[in-house]
This record gives structure tokens, sequence and C-alpha cells, in this order.
């Protein structure tokens, strides 16, 4: 698997006459995270969007597999004074991954399937949609299974020979029945048993507008509403929805905007 270098950037935006300070940390990439710090009572504003931030100054950003070379951030401080920077995003290269032997309703859904499929994203967006005050956005990030990386993030899909979606998450191959645990502290914002491409599929809100999703679980463990703890067991791996095999798939999304969940994380750990 190529290696991918990550823009690690540390920026403070202090104007001459020494506005508060702008501090931004993170990986700035396609599909990396940012955490910002800023005077509290700040409005920010990124790609159009007004963010939440607390009551300590901190805010979160996220970016997307194919966003823009640039994007702009801007910040009305409490004292009136503004700062505006354009971010500059680091391009990626995706490889074409190939999945054979899936069944062709999967790959082409029929007209009964479809209403079954619309269903289901107007969940996954409800969900995505939250932007909460819940604090997992503040720990460091675990990975919620162990084994083969059997898929990586961004990669464009070509299903039985026809191109599809790209792949927005991380698959991890790994026996039926293996406990997968959360990546964070957070909410249960979907807890569904059964969706027609994603099976068994859990999504969890960590604040701030980030959300992890774990999908083609064999059992679903949690509840819609539930607080779970990093590492708590959420389901177990399984085989179900369009898979060729067992494994985990994990996603994280700043609001719409899939992002890499291997950027958020250091090495997996030994099984």
């Amino acid at each position: 698997m190529r290696r991918l270098t990550i823009p690690i950037v540390l920026l403070w935006a202090v104007a001459a006459h020494a506005s508060p300070p702008l501090q931004l940390e993170g990986s700035f990439v396609q599909g990396g995270l940012v955490h910002g710090q800023t005077a509290p009572g700040s409005a920010v504003r990124f790609a159009g969007r007004a963010l939440q931030v607390d009551q300590e100054g901190r805010f979160l950003l996220g970016f997307g597999r194919d966003e823009a070379a640039s994007e702009e951030l801007s910040v009305r401080f409490p004292d009136g004074s503004r700062a505006s920077r354009r971010l500059e995003i680091a391009p990626r290269d995706y490889e074409i991954e190939r999945v054979d032997g899936l069944p062709p309703r999967q790959v082409t859904p029929s007209e009964e399937d479809l209403v079954r499929i619309r269903a289901d994203a107007r969940l996954l967006e409800a969900a995505k949609a939250r932007a909460s005050a819940a604090r997992g956005v503040a720990q460091a990030f675990v990975w919620p299974a162990t084994g083969r990386i059997s898929g990586i993030y961004g990669s464009q899909r070509i299903l039985n020979g026809e191109p599809r979606q790209p792949h927005r998450g991380v698959d991890v191959a790994a026996p039926p029945g293996t406990p997968v645990g959360a990546m964070a502290d957070g909410v249960v914002s979907l807890a569904v048993p059964d969706m027609y491409f994603t099976g068994g599929t859990v999504m969890i809100d960590h604040g701030y507008g980030l959300h992890s999703i774990y999908a083609h679980l064999s059992e679903v463990a949690v509840a819609v509403g539930q607080r779970v703890g990093q590492g708590g067991p959420i389901g177990r791996v399984g085989a179900t929805g369009r898979v060729t095999g067992p494994h985990l798939h994990w996603g994280v999304y700043w609001f719409e905007r899939a992002l890499d969940p291997a950027l958020l994380v250091g090495p997996m750990p030994p099984r």
C-alpha cells in the first residue's frame, strides 16, 4: 500500500495590532481533520459553514476526498477584529479497486431496492447533520478492530466491472464475530441491523460534526441515544449488506465530508 506523506501544519494568525490568536493543527490534505483554537466567543466560518466553537475557543474542520486545493477560514474575534486564511489542502492520488463476484442486484438495484436505499440514505444523512457538544473529539482516536486492511480510503471502486462511488472508509478483514469498539466516546445516532448496502450499521456522534460509522456488522449491540465509551463494544464483525466476505467497514465523517480514518489513528496494534 502506498505511503502518504501528511502535511502537519501549525498556524498562528496574529495581525499587526495584536489580534487574538488562531491556531490550527492537523492534516491539511484531502481526507484530513484539523483541530482549531481561537479566542473564546469567536465566530468561525469555513467554506461557507458556521462552525461550532466551544467555551475554550476550540473547533473542528475536515476535508473531503475531493476537497478543493484551497478553502477560506475566517474568524470574527470578540473584540470585533477579524482574521482570514486560505487553507492549502494537498491533493492525493487514489487507487483503483476492483471488486468482483457481487450479486448483480447489489450493483444494479431494482426499483423496489432503490426505495429502500433512499430511505437508508435519509437516515444516514440525518445522523451526519448532527452537531452536538459531545467531547469525544478531544480524545486520541483508536482502531475499532484489528485485522488485515482489505480496503483503503478514496479508492475508485469498480464493482463487477461497473464504475461506482469511491470507497469512503477503511475495511478491516477479521473473523466473523470479532468485537467492534467505538473509536472515541460518543452517543449512538444510528443503529440499524440490516441496511441495504451496509448491513448491520452503527453511527456514533462524537461532537462538533464528527461522526464514525461501522458497517457490515453481524450484531448491533447498541441503541440510538446510548452513550458509549472509547473502545466500548458496539457490535461484531459480519458479512451483511454488500460484501464478498466478513470485514468491518469503518468510516469517519465531518458532517457530509468523508474523512480518511487511517489519518486519525496511529499504526494498527497487534491482534
